[in-house]
């Protein structure tokens, strides 16, 4: 392709009924669908946004095992899915550190499972998928906090991913790590950071906190393991030649591609919740400085 020709690729693209304003409208359709969800089941708490997380890590497991060319593994990826939702169960009866017990085992057992080479890498998936379920369960069972603990990682995580998108886009620029994700830019990982600080920051104002200050570096950290994680996810796909982990959520491929940021980001906040506030107030460890 010569270079006029590449001009008007750019141009089509560019356009709102081109590649990218196609891609952007399922992004929001998507997102219409999922945020109420998200925020919903997290509201709802209980056995509903226990099942919902326990479906999301089974289909990311499903996911990793896709990526790894072990789809049709039954035996691991129902074995892992039943860990999640027994998990899930433990974490409803109050038993938190049981239900994290057996999701550190359920792993270790699946990759046993798995036949083939590569157990270290099924090893892995079981971990990853485990904390999509183990980190915001964590959080969520916090009574008083566990809401507004997720509500303000959604917050983060979104805001974080939108504008990071619009930001790259707008001002362009030195790429951020072109070996792994060539289209994310340092202006879009800065921008997202800043408007994701200033999002969080403004959740906890509106809910009375107080150490602003504080919460807006912790918000700040947060935005950055989000960027991390989704950097991590974008070199996965790469080492196993994959665009997408699948292909199952309109505009965004699949579980993987739109939480690998909030699994990263989640997980963190978790770990700095159970730190100061123990597994009785992981959420106010979190929130409360």
């Amino acid at each position: 392709m010569d270079r006029a020709e590449g001009g008007l690729a750019r141009q089509r693209e560019q356009r709102p009924g081109g590649i990218l304003g196609s891609e952007l409208a399922l992004r929001i359709g998507s997102a219409v669908v999922l945020i109420p969800v998200a925020v919903g089941s997290a509201y709802a708490g209980g056995p509903l946004f226990l099942a919902v997380w326990a479906i999301v890590a089974s289909v990311i497991f499903w996911e990793w095992m896709a990526l790894l060319g072990r789809s049709k593994q039954r035996l691991a990826i129902g074995g892992e899915a039943a860990v999640f939702f027994a998990a899930a169960a433990l974490f409803w009866l109050g038993w938190a550190g049981a239900a994290l017990a057996l999701l550190a085992i359920g792993a270790l057992a699946v990759a046993g499972l798995s036949l083939g080479s590569r157990p270290g890498w099924v090893l892995a998936g079981g971990i990853y998928a485990a904390a999509m379920i183990a980190a915001p369960a964590t959080l969520r069972r916090d009574a008083e906090w566990g809401f507004l603990a997720l509500l303000s990682l959604f917050a983060v995580v979104w805001t974080t991913d939108i504008m990071a998108y619009f930001v790259g886009r707008a001002l362009a620029g030195p790429k951020l790590w072109p070996a792994v994700s060539p289209k994310k830019t340092w202006s879009g990982a800065i921008g997202g950071a800043v408007a994701a600080t200033g999002v969080g920051t403004g959740v906890a104002a509106l809910a009375g906190l107080d150490r602003l200050g504080t919460l807006a570096l912790l918000f700040a950290c947060l935005s950055v393991a989000a960027q991390g994680g989704d950097l991590l996810e974008s070199a996965l796909k790469r080492h196993f030649g994959a665009k997408n982990a699948s292909e199952l959520i309109p505009g965004h491929g699949g579980m993987m591609d739109r939480l690998d940021g909030f699994v990263a980001a989640a997980l963190a906040a978790s770990v700095l919740g159970l730190v100061r506030g123990g597994l009785d107030a992981p959420g106010r460890g979190l929130l409360v400085w």
